[in-house]
């Protein structure tokens, strides 16, 4: 689809070069830009067998629109190009999550979620893209999305060269390692594609090790039913018991393949103050962050992704938490003081809990 102000036979080259787009992304805050076709044949292939095997578990949306997640002109009809982005996340000055998760009684909050949502910072960053880019060329038909539709953004991203799909299912970058954000734009515009990342994972398994619930059942396949990020935030329920040990105090969301990652040694600190660490839920106790009612709850958590698990799934996370902490006097008291909360969810992680630290439980 030709743009409405371009001559039929205009070269796609000079709609928008290569290097004004990079260098617009770049006063935007992206780390990179990169442009694919819309062809994902191979992904979906995997992606419906991923959903034969039961792997998503309650994600029911993963299999509700059918191929319009690998099919985006199904998705935005008259789509022939995706613009994938990418935006690094990892707030400077944190605690550094090694010695977070080092520290039971501390509660670790995945490094992504300790500032603000990104949602809407990066849509509205993705639309100030769209805008230029319409005063370059003229009108076009577009929309923008960050994880907020259907859409196979790794494997996008991927083909637009913004790095390789990693046996943890995780996009990784040479030069970036793998803390970053993922937003596209879906267009008309017939832009020149970027070739496609290759893959740089080769024999190292080190992140299918470091899986703390044996989640990643097989390079480049995770098992959300087995994975911390999904107990912690996806399921609705009761957290299954045979995880609850191997969680630690990861209380929300879980790093670890990506800590183990040799690539990330090439991260690359943020510099949007809004993803730093919010009322130091990069180094909060287990105790403290127990005690916060719905309403302390709502307002700490106001604009963060974590609000959206509410706050009894974020107490069923703490609770699990406190059982795998050691015995204290401090610790024992907090889960004693929501024995009776008015959510059966609390109250069964509760007794699980306390059940750790009861003598016969070998707890010390």
């Amino acid at each position: 689809m030709t743009p409405a102000n371009a001559p039929a036979d205009t070269p796609t080259t000079t709609l928008v070069e290569r290097e004004q787009l990079h260098a617009w992304a770049r006063e935007l805050g992206f780390a990179a830009v990169g442009i694919s076709g819309i062809e994902l044949g191979s992904d979906e292939a995997h992606l419906l067998d991923w959903l034969q095997q039961g792997c998503h578990g309650e994600m029911d949306y993963m299999a509700r629109h059918g191929t319009r997640r690998s099919r985006p002109a199904e998705l935005v009809p008259g789509t022939l190009r995706v613009i994938s982005v990418r935006m690094d996340y990892l707030p400077e000055g944190q605690k550094h999550a090694e010695a977070a998760l080092a520290d039971p009684g501390l509660g670790y909050v995945s490094r992504y979620a300790l500032g603000r949502d990104y949602h809407k910072l990066m849509r509205n960053r993705l639309q100030k893209l769209a805008d230029r880019i319409q005063q370059h060329v003229g009108p076009i038909g577009y929309r923008v999305f960050t994880d907020s539709a259907p859409v196979l953004e790794k494997a996008l991203a991927r083909n637009g060269g913004l790095g390789w799909i990693g046996k943890h299912t995780n996009l990784i970058d040479t030069r970036s390692g793998s803390w970053f954000f993922l937003g596209e734009i879906y267009t008309d515009l017939p832009l020149p594609v970027d070739p496609p990342a290759s893959n740089h994972c080769g024999s190292c398994v080190r992140c299918i090790d470091a899986c703390p619930t044996a989640a990643i059942v097989a390079p480049y396949r995770v098992d959300a039913r087995r994975c911390i990020s999904y107990l912690t935030i996806e399921l609705q329920g009761a957290i299954p018991e045979e995880f609850r040990s191997a969680m630690g105090n990861r209380i929300y969301g879980c790093d670890d393949c990506q800590l183990a990652c040799p690539w990330n040694k090439f991260a690359k600190l943020t510099g949007e103050p809004d993803f730093h660490a919010r009322h130091a839920l990069d180094a909060s106790s287990l105790v403290e962050l127990f005690g916060w009612t719905e309403q302390t709850f709502l307002q700490r958590t106001e604009g963060s992704a974590i609000r959206r698990i509410g706050h009894a799934r974020w107490l069923r996370n703490i609770a699990v938490a406190l059982g795998n902490a050691p015995t204290s006097e401090a610790v024992v008291s907090a889960l004693q003081a929501r024995t009776n909360d008015c959510s059966e969810l609390v109250r069964e992680h509760v007794a699980w809990a306390l059940a750790q630290h009861a003598p016969s439980s070998g707890a010390a």
